[in-house]
C-alpha cells in the first residue's frame, strides 16, 4: 500500500487493509474501505448541509439587525442592547458554519488522500514496482505447499481456457469434456430435515449433496414464520468419465458459469425452485463451493432469475467470482483460503462493497506423506465449513452485518423440507466410428 498526506493533516496516512480476525481476514462490507470512503463522503455532505442551513439562520438574523437599526436611539434596555445580542448571535451562528465547512472540507480531502493512495498502490502493483498482488500470491502459496499433480493440473488446463469464452465453439469441439449444453431438472424425492441455518451449517448441505452422486442439487423450503423462504444448494465440480458427459457439473459446467453466466445451469434451477412450490417473488438464498459458487453468484446477476424471485444472499466458498457483479440488493458472503488458487483463478480480487463480503483464511496447511491433496487442502469444503463457524463467531462488524441480513432471510432454522433434483446435461451426440481416433476411441477434430 501507499502512504498519503492529507491536507490539513500532522502526517502521512496509510492505507491498510483492516486487521484479521483470528485467522480470517476480512474485506468488503460496512467495514469495508470503500464503505468507509462512501461513509466519509457522505458524513461530509451532511456537515455542508448544516452549514448551508446555518448560512441561512445567519442572514435572518443580519436582516432582523438591520430591522432594529432604528431602535438605536431608544434607551440602551431596549434599542442599543438588542441590537448588540442580535449582532452577536449572528456572528456565532458564522463561527459554527465557517467550523463546520472548514471540517467538510477536511473530511473530503482525507478521503480525496485515501483514493489517491489506493489508485497509487494499485497502478505499482500494475507497473510491477509493489509486492505481488493477494491473487498471485494464493497460487504462489499453493505451488509453494507442493500440490502439483494430475487433478491440479486438469483443472489449471481447464481454467486457462474458460477466460477465452470467444473460442469456446472450438475448446468444446477439441476437449468434449468442456462441452456445454441444455440442462433439465428431475425431481428425486422431498425429506423433512432439521436446517442449521447458519453459513457453517449451509455449507454443510453441500456436503450431503454431494455424498448423493453426480448431478444433484438441493431446494430447501423454510417457513420463517411470516412466509416462506428457499435455499439453493449447487455443489462443486465433478469429473466422472462414467457420466458420459451428461453431468452439468463436469469441466463444462466451469465453461457455462465463467464463459455462459451459467444459463444452461441457472435455467435448471428456476425450473427446479418452481417444482418445489417456490411462488414467484419468494425469497431465496443460493450456497455454491467451488464451481457450484460460481453458479450461485451468476443468479445474483441473472436478469431472468431476479424477475421471478428475490435473491436475497449468496454463500460461496472456494469460487471465483470476482467478475461477476451481483444486484445491489444481494447480499453476498466469500470464503476463501491463503492457500487456495481456486477463488483467485479469474486473475481479481473481489469487489470491495456495502453487500460484498470476502473472508479469507490465513492459517499454514500442509499434506501428509501418500495423502491425496486433490487440489489442495486449502480447497477442501470441510476447512470451509470450519471457516464459517468462524464466521458465525466473529465481532468484525462486515461479518457481524452480513450473518444478520442471513438470519433476516431465514430465521434461525429448524424443521424444513429438502427437495433433491438431479441435474442432467443433454448428452453428446453419437461420433461415427469412422470419425474416432483409432487409438483413444475420441472424436477426432471436426466430427460430428
Amino acid at each position: 500500500m501507499a502512504d498519503a498526506t492529507p491536507h490539513g493533516s500532522g502526517g502521512p496516512i496509510r492505507v491498510l487493509p483492516p486487521p484479521p480476525d483470528g485467522n480470517l481476514t476480512v474485506s468488503g462490507g460496512v467495514g469495508g474501505i470503500t464503505v468507509q470512503l462512501d461513509e466519509l463522503e457522505k458524513g461530509a455532505g451532511k456537515l455542508s448541509l448544516l452549514a448551508e442551513q446555518l448560512a441561512a439562520i445567519e442572514a435572518g438574523l443580519f436582516a432582523a439587525w438591520q430591522e432594529l437599526g432604528v431602535q438605536q436611539d431608544h434607551p440602551r434596555g431596549t434599542g442599543t442592547a438588542a441590537l448588540m445580542a442580535v449582532w452577536e448571535a449572528k456572528d456565532a451562528v458564522r463561527d459554527v458554519r465557517q467550523e463546520l465547512q472548514r471540517i467538510s472540507g477536511q473530511v473530503r480531502s482525507c478521503r480525496r488522500d485515501y483514493e489517491i493512495a489506493e489508485s497509487a498502490a494499485h497502478l505499482q502493483w500494475r507497473l510491477g514496482l509493489s509486492d505481488p498482488d493477494v491473487e498471485f500470491q494464493k497460487h504462489v502459496d499453493f505451488w509453494r505447499t507442493g500440490f502439483l499433480n494430475g487433478d491440479a493440473t486438469e483443472m489449471l488446463a481447464a481454467d486457462a481456457v474458460l477466460l477465452l469464452p470467444a473460442i469456446e465453439p472450438v475448446i468444446e469441439e477439441n476437449i468434449p469434456s468442456l462441452r456445454t449444453g441444455t440442462v433439465t431438472a428431475t425431481r428425486e424425492e422431498s425429506v423433512p430435515i432439521d436446517l442449521d441455518a447458519s453459513p457453517a451449517g449451509l455449507l454443510q448441505r453441500v456436503q450431503l449433496i454431494e455424498a448423493r452422486g453426480s448431478g444433484y442439487i438441493e431446494v430447501i423450503e423454510v417457513d420463517t414464520g411470516s412466509g416462506k423462504a428457499y435455499i439453493v444448494v449447487v455443489p462443486g465440480t465433478q469429473v466422472n468419465e462414467a457420466d458420459g458427459g451428461t453431468n452439468p457439473f463436469d469441466l463444462g459446467g466451469i465453461v457455462d458459469g465463467m464463459g455462459g453466466q451459467s444459463g444452461y445451469v441457472n435455467a435448471a434451477v428456476i425450473q427446479s425452485l418452481r417444482a418445489a412450490g417456490a411462488a414467484p417473488g419468494a425469497d431465496v438464498v443460493a450456497v455454491g463451493y467451488s464451481q457450484g459458487g460460481i453458479h450461485a453468484m451468476n443468479l445474483a446477476a441473472d436478469e431472468d432469475f431476479l424477475k421471478e424471485y428475490r435473491l436475497k444472499y449468496v454463500l460461496t466458498a472456494g469460487s471465483p467470482v470476482s467478475r461477476i457483479t451481483p444486484s445491489p440488493d444481494v447480499s453476498t458472503l466469500h470464503l476463501e483460503h491463503r492457500t487456495d488458487w481456486v477463488p483467485g483463478s479469474d486473475g481479481l480480487p473481489n469487489r470491495d462493497a456495502r453487500n460484498q463480503v470476502t473472508v479469507t483464511m490465513t492459517n499454514d496447511l500442509y499434506v501428509r506423506g501418500g495423502e491425496d491433496a486433490g487440489l489442495g487442502p486449502g480447497h477442501s469444503l470441510t476447512g470451509y465449513e470450519e471457516a464459517a463457524r468462524q464466521v458465525g463467531a466473529s465481532k468484525d462488524p462486515s461479518l457481524v452485518q452480513s450473518t444478520a441480513v442471513l438470519g433476516g432471510v431465514l430465521g434461525a432454522g429448524g424443521a424444513a423440507t429438502a427437495t433433491r433434483f438431479v441435474l442432467t446435461k443433454t448428452p453428446p451426440p453419437t461420433v461415427p466410428k469412422d470419425r474416432r481416433d483409432p487409438f483413444s476411441g475420441r472424436p477426432q477434430p471436426g466430427a460430428r
